[in-house]
């Protein structure tokens, strides 16, 4: 019933009315009669408890007292500090005066008597703001006691001076407690801001000293003048540019008398002064005064006039003297120096347009060497077809007559002739490579190569000719990638391989791949003559042949093709050589990510079959000469051939024997628009067979080995590899048959 967290007069109260419920309860029981031993205990009960109560309200009332004394006691050590501090004092509670000490309230005497406890704290920053101890010229202390009036705001300290009227100084000083009390110091600062006052009147007096000895010990002339024009404090060496008397610059003397004696004594050239009236209103006007004036004894000097914020001026004179006779001698130079350039520009103006005229005297000129080496390109590719034509007829008729000549007395001069015609094509299609490459560079197209069917078509072309010379040649399968153009790259391998069979008398020729990092590498081995240190740089020249190679062994522009062809791609070749062991040629390339190639049965390297062909061969030429040689070819294999130099005729051959053709071996260009690609689509079309076709033409165009692939056919450059031609036939028209799936084009270009 008796809460003991309460205060203790409160427990007391609670105690005194539970005592008097108990008497009048013990009252109304014996009124009701009850007997009299049941009253006796109920007293003697009722008494124990009353005698509990008041122990509990003497030990209650003692603390109480204890408690008392304590406060007052702590009151009293408050109040005894409170007077013992060295500044005021005071603590504000809910904006409220709690407790100060007499400093606080004697601060300002015309105020101690309203400062008394519960004085509001905003109250009391007015009544300060009121007081007439306070000196009246500090604005800004004004604006600090209206912010304070309101406290510090959160925990922060807030800090500002005042300034009595007798020259004392206070620091007030507000902190917000935790219990959000707000406590006031008063500080007095006096003797610091006297003594800061004092350091700083002794710190102007000593820079007024320094600044009057750097004043006289400055080269420059100075003068300072106050507001009325009077002399106020100047150095010597201002009197002495000007040559004035001492009398002259003391204190009191204006700048329009000093002015006025310069101008009746002479002092100055007459010309640089026609305006020294005007000087006052010049520089009181527009703030500055700027002159360059010529004294009688031969100096010159500067004078600067600078308005100051009191409306006096500065006067600055220098000794130019040096620097103007410097500058003179300078302009003159300038003078001389330009009239010299004025000169030598001329002569360069007249060189410059006699060397214009030669640039473009040698810009003609390189026009028209340019138009004779396009048109020499032109010439040559459009040339090229009608040069591969007859070379691809007299092949085809060569290799007719060397079968129809065997095992006769005829069979050297047939074997010389042949040997001559693949001298002809080979120098053709090496003056065709360097003339394609001396055109430009975007003949070249960079895409991803795969090496494996590069290396084996050199093979299937090249292993007849080193068989014949009994060489052996190998080559290391590879499943390598890389980035170069197909065509120009299978050119630089076959003058590689075929250089090495040709200077190779026993032994063998090994092309293979390494890899090198992210780079490829085809070398080229043989085991042939070797080319000698002082040679191998020169066999990459035109027209240049090692010392040790016989008369006769060809031009010597198979390396230099190679040598120009990797130098457009950006491959790099290196040759390692020995004489009278061999030769190393590598060709070194950026890889391009491998792939899984598709299973293709590609003609393999085998000599012609012996058995006749028993099949029909459309042959479509319009060159009559390739046409008779290939219906010749043909037939000497046992085919039954039929020849046509059109579209239209080859249609009308089909229908005339009623039935497709077992293989087609068509030219690309025919006469006019005719093409052999039109002359494959409508035979297919009107026989609704797939015919297999072999396209051998002399375009050597990227374009037409997509169109092969597009279209199924196969795709052989003029003049034909015969090596190639009869497997390629046999494969396409029973070896892909029993396959059971449409032959893939020979992508090779030779």
């Amino acid at each position: 019933m008796i809460d003991p967290t309460e205060p203790l007069d409160v427990q007391v109260a609670r105690q005194a009315k539970i005592i008097d419920a108990l008497v009048r309860r013990s009252n109304r029981q014996h009124d009701v009669g009850q007997s009299a031993y049941s009253a006796f205990q109920s007293a003697i009960a009722l008494q124990g408890q009353v005698w509990a109560k008041t122990r509990d309200l003497e030990r209650t009332s003692n603390e109480l007292e204890l408690e008392r004394y304590d406060r007052e006691r702590a009151q009293k050590n408050l109040t005894d500090a409170l007077a013992a501090m060295d500044g005021g004092f005071a603590l504000f509670s809910d904006g409220e005066l709690m407790a100060c000490n007499d400093l606080f309230r004697t601060l300002l005497p015309d105020i101690s008597d309203r400062i008394t406890q519960g004085l509001k704290m905003p109250e009391y920053f007015e009544l300060m703001l009121d007081s007439a101890h306070l000196a009246e010229s500090d604005t800004r202390m004004r604006v600090d006691l209206r912010e304070a009036r309101s406290g510090p705001k959160g925990t922060t300290l807030l800090s500002f001076v005042i300034e009595l009227s007798d020259d004392r100084w206070f620091q007030i000083s507000q902190q917000r407690t935790s219990s959000d009390s707000v406590i006031i110091l008063q500080t007095e600062i006096t003797d610091i801001v006297r003594q800061n006052r004092s350091e700083k009147d002794k710190l102007i007096d000593m820079q007024a000293h320094y600044l009057q000895a750097a004043f006289d010990n400055m080269s420059s002339g100075i003068c300072s003048f106050g507001r009325n024009g009077a002399v106020m404090f100047h150095n010597d060496r201002f009197r002495e540019l000007l040559g004035l008397p001492f009398t002259l610059v003391n204190k009191g003397t204006t700048f329009p008398q000093i002015l006025s004696f310069v101008q009746n004594k002479g002092l100055l050239i007459e010309p640089d002064i026609t305006d020294i009236d005007r000087w006052p209103y010049r520089l009181r006007t527009e703030g500055r005064l700027r002159k360059r004036l010529r004294h009688g004894n031969g100096r010159v000097l500067d004078l600067h006039a600078n308005l100051l914020p009191d409306r006096g001026f500065l006067v600055d004179i220098k000794d130019v003297t040096l620097e103007s006779r410097a500058t003179e001698m300078l302009e003159k130079r300038v003078e001389e120096r330009t009239a010299e350039l004025t000169r030598a520009n001329k002569q360069l103006t007249e060189q410059y347009e006699a060397q214009a005229r030669v640039e473009e005297e040698l810009r003609i000129a390189k026009e028209a060497a340019e138009a004779a080496v396009s048109s020499k390109t032109r010439f040559l590719a459009a040339a090229s077809h009608d040069l591969l034509q007859p070379i691809n007829a007299a092949k085809l008729l060569i290799s007719t007559l060397t079968d129809m000549a065997a095992g006769s007395k005829l069979m050297p001069t047939v074997d010389r002739l042949d040997g001559s015609f693949r001298s002809i094509e080979s120098l053709l299609h090496a003056l065709l490579d360097i003339s394609r490459l001396e055109s430009t560079e975007s003949a070249l197209t960079v895409t991803e190569v795969c090496l494996d069917t590069l290396l084996r078509g050199i093979i299937e072309d090249q292993g007849p000719l080193a068989e014949q010379k009994g060489i052996r040649l190998d080559v290391v399968p590879s499943s390598a990638w890389v980035l170069s153009d197909q065509r120009y790259l299978l050119r630089s391998l076959q003058n590689l391989v075929v250089n090495a069979i040709q200077y190779t008398e026993t032994g063998r020729v090994l092309v293979g791949c390494r890899r090198r990092g992210d780079k490829v590498v085809v070398q080229v081995w043989d085991t042939g003559m070797g080319i000698s240190h002082k040679d191998q740089k020169r066999i990459f020249e035109e027209f240049t042949r090692a010392d040790n190679v016989p008369p006769g062994s060809g031009m010597g522009l198979g390396l230099s093709i190679v040598d120009r062809t990797c130098r457009h791609l950006g491959h790099k070749v290196h040759v390692r050589s020995k004489p009278g062991v061999g030769s190393t040629f590598s060709i070194e390339m950026q890889s391009a990510p491998d792939r899984v190639r598709a299973p293709v049965s590609p003609p393999e390297v085998r000599a012609v079959q012996d058995g006749d062909m028993d099949l029909i061969a459309m042959v479509i030429e319009n060159d009559a000469h390739v046409l008779y040689a290939t219906t010749q070819k043909l037939e000497s294999w046992g085919a039954s051939v039929l020849a046509a130099s059109s579209t239209e005729e080859s249609l009308a051959l089909v229908r005339d024997i009623g039935m497709a053709p077992d293989i087609l071996l068509v030219d690309y260009q025919l006469d006019g628009d005719d093409t052999g690609v039109r002359a494959i689509q409508a035979i297919r079309a009107q026989t609704g067979v797939h015919v297999p076709a072999i396209m051998i033409t002399a375009e050597r165009g990227p374009e037409l080995v997509r169109t092969g692939e597009e279209l199924d056919f196969a795709v052989l450059t003029k003049p034909v590899q015969l090596a190639r031609l009869r497997p390629l036939i046999d494969w396409k028209t029973r070896g892909g048959a029993l396959e059971g799936r449409p032959p893939a084009a020979d992508k090779s270009i030779a």
